[in-house]
């Protein structure tokens, strides 16, 4: 693969001595959110180069067909209406959204008045997209005021059925079944499994406690749901951008219909702000800039994600799937190998846990890591103040050290510094200010797919390992495998 020019990097102390105006330019407020990209390698001359190669990819260009609704999943010939769902996109495309996301809230509404009878608990089936997101949102928002019990299911594995439903009252639980083309192998087995767990339980009717959320509305007829508990969404509507969709009803019944209305808002003022804010103060193109100058230049293959709020510890499973299912191509949107390297791995943990297991390796490891902090300035917990307190002083602490470093007679004790880091510090953790976040990270994703020239709306490097185990299942191709495969599937007897 081929590398772009090597950009010459200062250390970060010299680009604070350097640049007395660093804080003020690298530092941004938009939707109650404020972020630090000081204490990361970009400087006045490297943000020039990545602007101007902006231009060169045609960066305007591509954001505007993306809010027009315009043809920007080339591989698959339609747009991508996520942000539509949120009010911003084509006047077809949002008309459209709020039909469907009125018909989402009439039959929450009915719900809520008892059409299906006493209501407690919610068991949301999907996999990917169609669950990350709406369990971030319900673990970020509803610890302490989710009106329902929502257990997510997503893997095939039985063990996960059985706790995910070990909570749950089958006689007052809602079955959510949530998939794009409502064929997904582990989604349908799960629905099955789901519908004899009612039908033991003695619920007479268990197709009546089900309610799809899909793009294929005909395919979830033909699974047996009832047209009027069908909630469709867009085909334009990527299963990693779903949430904002119908996809999010098992987050709008926990949390109240107000907090969702809450959550688009905030994306949208994010939104906004991606759509017309100048390259020298967008954050989403910022954060690609850096995103480049560490994958391509400094060969940095992986990016750590640290939540400091225990309320974010399902942002870095979301994050992983958004970042490396849209970006972890090889080849451009036109079919052509890419010349630079790519997504780099996606991980992380939640502070100050992460602290005591892998940030030795980030401060004294061989290996350079970009780090970002998450962090609330507000807590929302019954304990005392200083808990919090303490909580915000390590995030801070962590950010200084990296850069910092540390000398020492003692060579094991000798910390290099110079690592990068970046800072998001949420005012509080609230719909608005988590859908802007989340709008944040889409948008930020799209930018650094503009700068690759690749498709972040496709994802077929996933598709060959489902169709060979639908294949399996089946009792086809055995033969055609591997020695090593075959001789696997006869250990386990499978």
């Amino acid at each position: 693969m081929a590398q772009r020019q090597a950009i010459e990097v200062k250390r970060l102390d010299e680009l604070f001595a350097a640049e007395p105006d660093r804080l003020s330019r690298l530092t941004f407020e938009t939707a109650g959110i404020y972020f630090d990209w000081s204490k990361t390698h970009l400087d006045q001359e490297i943000f020039e180069q990545f602007r101007a190669r902006a231009e060169t990819a045609g960066f305007a260009a591509a954001r505007d067909a993306l809010f027009a609704g315009a043809i920007v999943n080339a591989s698959e010939g339609r747009a991508a209406t996520h942000v539509a769902e949120r009010g911003n996109g084509s006047p077809e495309e949002v008309a459209l959204a709020a039909s469907r996301r009125q018909r989402m809230r009439a039959l929450i509404d009915a719900i809520e008045a008892g059409a299906f009878g006493d209501v407690t608990g919610v068991l949301h089936i999907g996999i990917g997209g169609s669950v990350l997101g709406p369990g971030l949102l319900v673990d970020a928002l509803g610890r302490r005021s989710a009106k329902l019990e929502v257990r997510f299911l997503s893997n095939i594995d039985g063990t996960a059925f059985d706790s995910s439903v070990a909570r749950l009252d089958p006689a007052t639980t809602l079955v959510v079944v949530a998939s794009k083309t409502f064929t997904t192998l582990e989604t349908l087995a799960n629905m099955e499994a789901a519908l004899d767990w009612l039908r033991a339980a003695g619920i007479a009717d268990p197709q009546g406690r089900v309610i799809a959320v899909t793009a294929a509305p005909e395919k979830a007829l033909e699974a047996g749901v009832d047209e009027t508990r069908i909630l469709p969404f867009g085909e334009g509507v990527g299963g990693r951008y779903s949430l904002w969709s119908a996809v999010g009803v098992s987050a709008a019944l926990a949390l109240g219909w107000e907090a969702f209305e809450e959550l688009l808002e905030g994306a949208a003022e994010m939104d906004r702000h991606f759509r017309f804010a100048e390259p020298a103060a967008n954050v989403p193109l910022i954060a690609a800039f850096a995103d480049r100058l560490y994958a391509e230049q400094l060969g940095c293959q992986t990016r750590g994600v640290f939540p400091y709020d225990e309320r974010l510890r399902l942002l870095v499973p979301y994050l992983q799937q958004l970042e490396m299912e849209s970006n972890g191509k090889s080849v451009t949107a036109g079919g052509k190998p890419v010349q630079t390297a790519t997504a780099p791995v996606t991980w992380g943990g939640v502070g100050t846990d992460a602290q005591h297991a892998v940030f030795q390796l980030l401060h004294q490891g061989t290996m350079l890591v970009p780090v970002e902090f998450v962090a609330v300035r507000e807590g929302d917990d019954e304990q005392d103040q200083e808990h919090h307190r303490l909580l915000l002083l390590n995030v801070f602490a962590q950010g200084a050290a990296l850069m910092q470093g540390r000398t020492s007679d003692d060579p094991q004790r000798c910390e290099a510094g110079n690592r990068p880091s970046a800072t998001i510090l949420l005012e509080r953790l609230d719909p608005r200010s988590l859908g802007a976040l989340i709008a944040f990270y889409e948008h930020r994703t799209f930018a650094n797919a503009v700068l690759l020239g690749v498709n972040p709306f496709d994802q077929f490097g996933v598709e060959l390992g489902k169709d060979i185990a639908r294949k399996l299942a089946e009792g086809e191709e055995i033969d055609a495998l591997d020695a090593s495969t075959r001789a696997l599937i006869e250990r386990a007897g499978v």
